[in-house]
């Protein structure tokens, strides 16, 4: 094995042991409970509050942390509009650094893999000249995780340009919903308790996030004898053969 290619296995495996690592961090720190905090602080910085974002947003994807606790926060601290502007400029910065990341560190070793087998190597070229149709049509969908995605992105033959472009206009619709959720959760805390309550939003917004789970969880289990122990364990009442659920945290439902 010549040098050239100890050093492409070499930047290879340390983008692998990068990402690893990353999402250990991600999995087993409070990240979430920073971003919420970050969040509440951004909102009150006013227009520079905005570009703080933007930055912490795409440094974020790029460490591979939970993209959607920023988007609807973003929308809850600055409204849809303001928000959606920053989010998608943050979400494409950041994709575009970690597909930058990927293609200088790894993409050598995988040309080199290319040239040894053919249709490894087809494969690669036929991403090359359709990656953008690609890449759009896959930033549609939710079911593609995002951040270990714009990686992958930067291992393929793809150009980084058309990467950008179509990943901008492929991520704008889950960007909206998203940062759509984030306002009407604001105006919906304004409405409920007074405008007061906005400033302790976040509180409110993780009530229904758990309540929600609750919910989902009650409903969706397969054994109907394990599900009335489940449901009486979580708040949740079975009667008539219907599920009905008792109280406030479990949104009311019948089958």
């Amino acid at each position: 094995m010549t040098n050239e290619k100890k050093s492409a296995l070499i930047r290879l495996i340390a983008l692998v042991v990068f990402i690893i690592a990353l999402f250990l961090a991600m999995r087993f720190l409070p990240v979430q409970p920073w971003l919420r905090d970050f969040n509440d602080w951004i909102g009150r910085m006013g227009v520079a509050g905005i570009f703080i974002f933007i930055i912490v947003y795409a440094v974020a994807t790029v460490l591979l942390a939970p993209g959607a606790i920023l988007t609807i926060g973003a929308g809850f601290a600055f409204g849809l509009w303001k928000a959606f502007l920053a989010v998608s400029a943050g979400a494409t910065l950041g994709a575009a650094l970690a597909f930058l990341v990927a293609r200088f560190i790894a993409r050598d070793k995988v040309e080199a893999i290319a040239q040894r087998n053919e249709k490894f190597r087809n494969i690669d070229t036929a991403i090359g000249k359709q990656g953008a149709k690609l890449i759009f049509l896959l930033r549609l969908s939710p079911v593609i995780p995002f951040n270990l995605s714009n990686y992958f992105y930067g291992l393929t033959g793809v150009k980084f340009w058309p990467y950008v472009l179509a990943s901008w206009l492929g991520m704008m619709p889950g960007t909206f919903l998203y940062v759509y959720i984030g306002t009407a959760g604001k105006a919906a805390v304004a409405a409920a308790a007074g405008g007061a309550a906005v400033k302790h939003g976040w509180q409110y917004l993780g009530v229904f996030e758990r309540r929600f789970r609750r919910h989902h969880y009650c409903n969706n289990l397969g054994n109907e004898n394990r599900a009335r122990r489940t449901q009486e364990k979580h708040g949740c009442k079975v009667t008539g053969g219907k599920k009905t659920l008792a109280f406030g945290p479990c949104l009311s439902l019948s089958r």
